[in-house]
């Protein structure tokens, strides 16, 4: 079974000869050198026989402002649409283009597209944007509604021009000390369900991650019914596991099983089997893994970003593991 079609079956709940498998990790030392970021992901992807090629929009991650400033609520009105020649747009196409030219279509590509919210909250502090959210929801309305309509617009090039097979589309910001369940569909659901119904119009094969982000719990409930085909958690972070999580999504596919987060601060010592563990006994957990989850409609991979610092031959180590199942 190629690659495509192996991933393409577990999406769909079919059969497969061996679960998929892929990894993925920043590249930030490479931000502003396109090129070498380019070279990045090929040299990663080539060293790795992953089914899933996960590339990133390292050095692309915020919503383009062309120079605004935002310093006050007003100035979130300012914020003005983008057409599919924005240079951010062209940008990331050209980036899929040219690494997908390289590696070849054997593999199943993902592109990273972040929410709404992470993607507008990138150009300004935290607070500032909580402080919009609880005193100008009007202003911050408006604002999400343009970034949404940016991403969507990005999803469906992404797809349609650069060649990706789906997106992975990273949601944030639902974690219990940040907003209410209500709070949250009022501001954040409506933008985030366009995006990714835009991008299920170009293709039945997205991924919806949910974001543990810097070990943060998430309230769960608020993303449970979202149209994403197969679902991505922090099974550590969220004590939720691919089995259990499988069926609190309504019985789709699912993706990840190994804790790949790390503390806020870098010099932290990463935990878990998947930086620490001997050969046997990631292979070992590889496999209880998939006995615990099933081939059907699983995927093996991380929970969220490996380290860029891990010995790459781990991953090789799981990757022999899944193929011997």
């Amino acid at each position: 079974m190629d690659k495509k079609t192996r991933v393409k079956n577990a999406f769909d709940k079919k059969p497969v000869d061996h679960a998929p498998v892929g990894f993925w990790i920043h590249f930030f030392d490479k931000m502003d050198d396109e090129e070498a970021m380019v070279k990045a992901h090929i040299d990663y992807h080539s060293a790795l026989d992953f089914d899933i090629a996960k590339l990133m929009s390292d050095g692309l991650f915020a919503f383009p402002l062309d120079g605004l400033e935002i310093k006050t609520p007003s100035d979130l009105l300012k914020i003005r649409p983008i057409e599919a020649n924005h240079p951010w747009i062209r940008a990331q196409v050209k980036r899929i283009q040219t690494i997908k030219g390289i590696l070849g279509g054997d593999k199943f590509y993902l592109f990273n597209l972040f929410a709404p919210f992470t993607s507008l909250k990138l150009n300004m502090p935290d607070e500032q944007i909580m402080q919009y959210a609880r005193e100008n929801k009007a202003e911050l309305r408006y604002a999400l509604d343009v970034v949404a309509r940016g991403g969507a617009l990005l999803g469906e090039k992404l797809i349609c021009e650069a060649g990706c097979d789906g997106v992975y589309f990273a949601v944030q910001s639902g974690e219990y000390t940040r907003f209410t369940e209500a709070e949250y569909a009022d501001l954040l659901t409506p933008g985030e369900l366009f995006v990714l119904e835009h991008c299920n119009r170009y293709s039945g094969y997205n991924i919806m991650h949910c974001c543990g982000f810097y070990d943060n719990k998430n309230r769960m409930s608020l993303w449970r019914d979202y149209p994403a085909k197969c679902l991505n958690w922090a099974t550590a972070v969220e004590e939720l596991s691919l089995s259990e999580g499988r069926y609190f999504f309504g019985n789709k596919a699912v993706m990840g099983g190994f804790d790949t987060h790390w503390g806020m601060d870098s010099t932290e010592e990463q935990r878990g089997i998947l930086y620490h563990g001997s050969k046997e006994e990631l292979q070992a957990y590889t496999r209880e893994l998939i006995l615990n989850t099933g081939k059907l409609g699983t995927i093996i991979g991380g929970d969220c970003t490996v380290d860029h610092r891990i010995d790459i031959e781990r991953l090789k180590w799981i990757v022999e593991a899944v193929r011997s199942m």
